[in-house]
């Protein structure tokens, strides 16, 4: 059963007095239980497409085709049910904590505020979260919630957002980037914790993050984003040998191979570009080595290709060399 449906999304911004495109197409869907990685570089507009799911999205903004929470549509909905959408059904995890807990606020105020509003007795409230920090690793779990955030560490406040997110019970996660400011180590413990949340408790997931090989370790599917659009998807156990779009294939060649003799990091040539800067034709034409003239005047659809689906007019062949 799909959970999540994005169908066509587009959003637009006034931008300098004119309405610019900061999402030009989004097709996504997330089935209850399931995880999906979306990936892609800075400002193509992977947290955008987030918070359209909550409808947190900047003054101005116009919204057209549909997100679809469990068969019902986010835009189309009326206070009390965007209400309960973002108190009940959907959960976010930042990915800078300290931007979204209210520093002078101890840290079982913030857990508990949402549970006494939705009619908890404070102290059930408390006994909820304390056991949820118990669940994402908080050792003294009583102390803690008697501290305020600027007491705890990056590794920790991130645990509490977790916490905070797991509190209403949701049935789908929105994870923004939440190991952004964290080192190595805290990473693989944050999502080794979200993970197991998720498993244990059936939820969905919608994974935000730059990072392809994490994306591909959490995830049942990859959805790569460029520019403002969807560029291909494709499950995560194929995301290697199954890439056709050439802006995924240039992702995975420019990472570094653990293993492999030293040699200088291939770059993608050109710069990227913003959702609003990009115009008529394929916006990753300019970087692209296989771009033809069709490319750079004609937008692709996204289509069946391969094990997913690719928006490219001339997908590469799965058997060529990401090395090539």
């Amino acid at each position: 059963m799909t959970l999540l449906d994005i169908r066509r999304l587009r959003v637009t911004l006034p931008l300098d007095g004119t309405d610019r495109a900061v999402i030009h197409r989004v097709d996504l869907s997330v089935p209850a239980g399931a995880a999906l990685g979306l990936v892609g570089e800075s400002g193509s507009g992977k947290s955008l497409t987030a918070r359209s799911v909550l409808r947190l999205l900047p003054p101005g903004a116009r919204v057209d085709g549909d997100v679809l929470l469990d068969g019902a549509s986010v835009p189309a909905m009326g206070p009390a049910d965007l209400r309960a959408l973002r108190s009940a059904d959907v959960a976010m995890i930042h990915q800078d904590p300290r931007a979204h807990i209210n520093p002078v606020r101890t840290v079982g105020d913030f857990l508990t505020e949402g549970l006494i509003a939705r009619g908890t007795r404070a102290r059930e409230a408390t006994a909820t979260v304390t056991g949820l920090l118990r669940d994402v690793g908080i050792p003294d779990a009583e102390r803690r919630l008697r501290q305020r955030p600027p007491e705890l560490s990056g590794g920790l406040l991130q645990r509490v957002m977790i916490a905070a997110a797991l509190a209403g019970g949701p049935r789908l996660l929105l994870a923004d980037e939440p190991t952004t400011a964290l080192d190595v180590t805290t990473q693989a413990e944050v999502m080794a914790i979200i993970d197991e949340a998720r498993a244990a408790r059936g939820l969905a997931l919608l994974f935000i993050t730059h990072d392809l090989a994490l994306a591909a370790a959490v995830c049942d599917r990859i959805a790569v984003m460029y520019a403002g659009s969807i560029v291909e998807e494709l499950p995560a156990d194929r995301l290697h040998k199954s890439a056709r779009h050439p802006y995924t294939r240039a992702l995975l060649a420019s990472r570094p191979a653990p293993g492999a003799d030293a040699h200088e990091l291939r770059a993608i040539p050109g710069r990227p570009l913003s959702a609003y800067e990009a115009g008529a034709g394929c916006a990753f034409a300019p970087r692209c080595p296989a771009a033809r003239a069709l490319c750079r005047t004609e937008s692709p659809e996204p289509r069946p290709v391969g094990d997913g689906l690719a928006a490219c007019h001339y997908p590469a062949e799965p058997a060529d060399d990401l090395d090539a």
